[in-house]
């Protein structure tokens, strides 16, 4: 596998099978997508090519209109990888390349960086300044430069009856396992263990308080979640927080606490993956930390009958 970040200085690709898209979450859909490129670089003896962008381009064009990311750049890379596409090419996405016409799109950047053999695209594929592309103008350029066009039907796609913007309103009303079903995995968040109050352990449930690693991933609803952790080769159990903490502090920023279950490590400074498997209860204020002590031993049985 390689990646390369500079589109002026690539290899010569052999027969190199190409798809083109943001892929941010690299879902159900996405994959069905992948697994026809490396199905087409297999059958022609050639390369898969994954052409991804950053910044995400909504980014770049609707500055106005905030979004936010399922997958950060290296775990979308990872993804991608593991269904066997053997390139990835991230492109800078600037203004200067937006305005690249459709046609100039082609010619200009498909064609002279990468001769393509094969171009495998969503039957909804745009492209171009203003997205005046589609499927059909790239197919008139296929005879001149020698490269064949395969589209992913609309049928293989929706079958997975799946989208990056479903997933995000999935994960903002905290239904995580919906997530769960259209991504074919669990929603992760990585971050780092930053000191906390240390309030969790005078109550018996010492919290590891996550300062996520990418500022614009998309985070879950507020709420009480079953999840699993993984820290260096280790995976433990546990529940985890997101919210503003009511019954101690009610703080305006927002706090990541995670409570993992048999576990008695300082892990200050070191990087921690969240699972999400299930979301259990909102975020509540009680009238005591007696209360709230009582809710956190309810919420970890809860977990624990969902972890298994």
């Amino acid at each position: 596998m390689a990646v390369y970040y500079d589109i002026d200085r690539l290899p010569e690709f052999k027969n190199a099978v190409i798809t083109i898209g943001t892929f941010d979450g690299v879902h159900l859909g996405h994959k069905a997508i992948l697994n026809e490129v490396v199905k087409h670089a297999r059958n022609i003896g050639g390369e898969s090519i994954l052409l991804t962008f950053e910044p995400h381009p909504r980014k770049l064009l609707y500055p106005d209109q905030p979004l936010k990311l399922l997958t950060p750049l290296s775990e979308k890379i990872e993804l991608i990888t593991a269904e066997g596409i053997q390139n990835i090419v991230v492109v800078p996405f600037t203004k200067e390349f937006s305005n690249l016409t459709a046609a100039e799109y082609i010619e200009q950047f498909l064609v002279e960086k990468f001769h393509p053999k094969d171009i495998v695209i969503g039957y909804d594929h745009r492209f171009g300044h203003d997205r005046t592309g589609n499927i059909d103008l790239l197919r008139s350029y296929a005879v001149k430069h020698n490269f064949e066009v395969f589209e992913i039907s609309a049928q293989l796609i929706d079958e997975a009856a799946v989208s990056s913007t479903k997933i995000r309103q999935a994960l903002i009303d905290g239904y995580v396992a919906d997530a769960h079903h259209m991504l074919g995995r669990s929603y992760f968040l990585s971050g780092t263990v930053v000191a906390g109050a240390k309030l969790g352990r005078t109550i018996n449930f010492p919290t590891a308080n996550i300062h996520p690693q990418d500022k614009e991933q998309l985070i879950p609803a507020n709420g009480v979640y079953a999840i699993t952790a993984a820290i260096d080769d280790a995976t433990y159990k546990g529940m985890l927080n997101i919210g503003h903490r009511p019954t101690v502090s009610n703080d305006i920023a927002l706090h990541i606490e995670a409570h993992l279950f048999d576990f008695n490590e300082d892990i200050y400074g070191r990087d921690i993956t969240i699972a999400f498997i299930e979301r259990l209860r909102d975020e509540v204020k009680f009238n005591s930390l007696d209360e709230l002590k009582a809710q956190l031993a309810k919420d970890k049985e809860n977990s624990i009958k969902v972890l298994g």
